[in-house]
């Protein structure tokens, strides 16, 4: 058998279904049935737009400003769109606070604060017309933290996964594709790993590293990878017994090129799942570190760092309500989207349906 159709055969088990509809279309076919997960991933892509564009929604930096006769774009000169004149001075420059320099005419975000922004003279403040949300013990704005604390929810969950994913791939991959001894000490390791408390890891982790959020999310990431690592081992157990593989091996083709090449599009389906439902974990675990006021600076406004807001006044509800709705929406948008993914990916379901 040559090298191409080896190849062919390989990808013809996830690419071509009985009907020759591709795997991909199969899957998407099956996905959009379940509303939930369809609604949730539309959710999910919303949330990614309002971390893309926080600056221009809740921020001090103005669409735009006139001052000494030239016209300028504060707010999306942040984004490297360079409007207006493109020469500015040096007071401009080096301008944090906007609002104290003393323009012609300006135009601001629909929330005028920026995450950080300190008003001593407003703090504690309920919802109401200024601040839509209410404000913290230091005056910062509610609504902005939330607005911009996505990017940080988004931002720890991806690479935390990111990192566990990488970590599960190659240790279940070398478990289940070399089996034997490599097989039974890998197994061991993910026994061992799975015994230990993964957020009591997280904590001591954190109390031998100096508050940062890279630290973050490489602890929650080292932590993590257990489920994925014991999917991946399943799966190559079953794909290395395929005969497109047992012909690779025949022809004399490198075990990283048949593990990359032909087992691992093969077995990627269903490792997806864990995925979706680990971003869930991980933005859980980050909330939940900085509530108990570890891992991320003092000056970095997360979700977790609002809700640890109200431990000091028990009557400012809204710094309960308002970060616990976001914790509890995002973390089910993304359970929702794993289930769904798992819906979707189950051949079982999927011959039910045909």
């Amino acid at each position: 058998m040559s090298e191409a159709a080896i190849d062919r055969q390989a990808t013809a088990e996830t690419a071509e279904s009985a009907e020759g509809k591709s795997y991909s279309r199969i899957v998407w076919g099956q996905f959009k049935k379940n509303t939930p997960a369809l609604w949730s991933l539309w959710g999910i892509a919303l949330l990614a737009l309002v971390a893309l564009g926080a600056d221009l929604l809740a921020g001090d930096k103005p669409y735009y400003m006139e001052y000494k006769g030239n016209t300028y774009f504060p707010a999306f000169r942040q984004y490297g769109v360079y409007l207006g004149v493109v020469d500015w001075p040096k007071e401009l420059k080096r301008r944090r606070n906007f609002k104290k320099l003393k323009v012609d005419a300006a135009i601001y975000p629909p929330v005028p604060y920026a995450p950080g922004e300190i008003r001593l003279r407003d703090r504690y403040q309920p919802p109401g017309g200024e601040h839509w949300l209410g404000t913290d013990r230091l005056g910062r704005d509610v609504l902005s933290g939330l607005i911009h604390g996505t990017r940080y929810a988004l931002t720890i969950g991806l690479v935390a996964v990111g990192i566990s994913l990488a970590i599960g791939l190659v240790l279940g991959a070398l478990a289940g594709y070399f089996g034997g001894w490599t097989d039974l000490a890998l197994s061991r390791l993910f026994e061992l790993w799975a015994a230990i408390p993964s957020f009591f890891l997280i904590l001591t982790a954190a109390a031998f590293f100096p508050p940062s959020l890279f630290f973050v999310m490489i602890i929650i990431g080292l932590t993590s990878w257990v489920n994925i690592a014991r999917l991946t081992r399943s799966q190559f157990l079953q794909v290395r017994s395929y005969d497109y593989v047992a012909a690779a091996r025949s022809l004399g083709y490198s075990n990283a090129r048949i593990m990359s090449r032909h087992i691992l599009p093969n077995a990627i389906g269903p490792i997806l799942i864990p995925v979706a439902f680990g971003v869930a974990g991980a933005i859980l675990a980050e909330s939940g570190l900085s509530f108990l006021g570890g891992g991320v600076p003092a000056e970095v406004i997360t979700w977790g760092a609002l809700l640890a807001g109200a431990r000091s006044n028990a009557a400012a509800w809204w710094l309960v309500v308002m970060p616990g709705l976001a914790i509890f929406a995002t973390v089910t948008l993304y359970n929702l989207l794993g289930d769904g993914l798992r819906d979707a990916l189950d051949p079982k379901l999927r011959g039910a349906d045909g």
